[in-house]
């Protein structure tokens, strides 16, 4: 059956609004530590020992996971370029010179149906880390956005001879944060929130367009076979659905994935549908985007732990 491949055309968005850079907040931050806490002192000095372990709990899992995904992503390009190499191998094979084994019968068939194999195999093998990193983003978004796990709450009452914080809020006049007081030294809660936040839109961004390489390398085929091709709108497997929704990457008008988008750029990428192959060139761009995680930025992730780490005193 005729394949369908898709091609990047770009369509402009409102552009998002940037981050609070680290320098604002801290500036932000070391005014706010001028405002009194609207917390009894005595309770104050107990809130402040528990939210700090509890951020440091917090982002030392968001260290973790952030190691998850890179390795994840480093196996999916190992698995990319292996499904890449039998593709490409098949497609030359009939025009590939075979010397002595030139003049054995069904040699080339042969060959291309073990290559095909092999291409099945670092297919599975790619969704695999795809499917991975889906479930860690999906465990961050949770992480920052849902459980708001940063957050310190007061259990019981202030007044109580025994006083007892937890990560769920019994009063909806206890807003988790302290009153906004710093944790540490200069930052309250909400900074780290929104650094956090700053983090997984990051990865979220990232993932979306991963998808649409996985849409295009898992649907190739080789001559003569006939491939069952992937469209954005299919499940590449089991419940991918249910897992982007979580990620808020599952648009609620079409329940389909949203289309990605450049971090740098603030556009749309539409899948447009085409009737040919990629060829070599095209595969070396899927893979090249793969491998440079273009709306990751590296030095500002690598800068937010930093300053993470020296706020808390720890090494993340």
């Amino acid at each position: 059956m005729a394949r369908r491949t898709q091609t990047l055309t770009m369509e402009t968005l409102e552009p998002a609004t940037p981050s609070s850079s680290i320098t604002a907040a801290t500036s932000n931050s070391q005014n706010q530590s001028l405002t009194p806490s609207p917390l009894p002192p005595s309770v104050s000095r107990l809130w402040r020992p528990a939210a700090q372990r509890n951020l440091r709990n917090q982002w030392s899992k968001l260290a973790a996971y952030r190691q998850q995904w890179a390795s994840s992503s480093s196996a999916g390009k190992s698995h990319a370029t292996s499904l890449v190499n039998a593709y490409l191998s098949q497609i030359y094979m009939p025009s590939m010179e075979l010397g002595a084994l030139n003049d054995i019968p069904g040699i080339r068939e042969k060959a291309c149906q073990k290559l095909y194999k092999q291409q099945e195999l670092h297919g599975r093998k790619l969704l695999s880390s795809y499917k991975d990193m889906l479930s860690k983003v999906t465990v961050v978004t949770h992480l920052v956005k849902t459980s708001k796990s940063m957050r310190c709450y007061l259990k019981g009452t202030s007044s109580s001879p025994l006083v007892q914080f937890s990560g769920c809020s019994e009063d909806k006049s206890d807003s988790g944060d302290g009153g906004g007081i710093p944790v540490f030294v200069f930052w309250p809660i909400s900074w780290f929130e929104k650094l956090a936040e700053e983090l997984m839109l990051m990865l979220v961004q990232e993932l979306i367009l991963k998808r649409l390489l996985m849409v295009e390398l898992l649907s190739v085929g080789c001559e003569g076979k006939v491939v069952n091709g992937y469209n954005w709108s299919d499940e590449l497997y089991p419940g991918e659905f249910d897992d982007l929704s979580m990620c808020t990457l599952l648009s609620g008008e079409t329940c389909e994935p949203v289309h990605p988008r450049l971090q740098i750029q603030k556009s749309n990428i539409l899948a447009a549908p085409s009737n040919q192959q990629p060829n070599e060139d095209v595969m070396q761009v899927y893979l090249t985007t793969w491998l440079a995680e273009v709306n990751i930025d590296t030095d500002r992730v690598d800068e937010i732990f930093a300053v993470i780490g020296e706020e808390m005193h720890v090494t993340l």
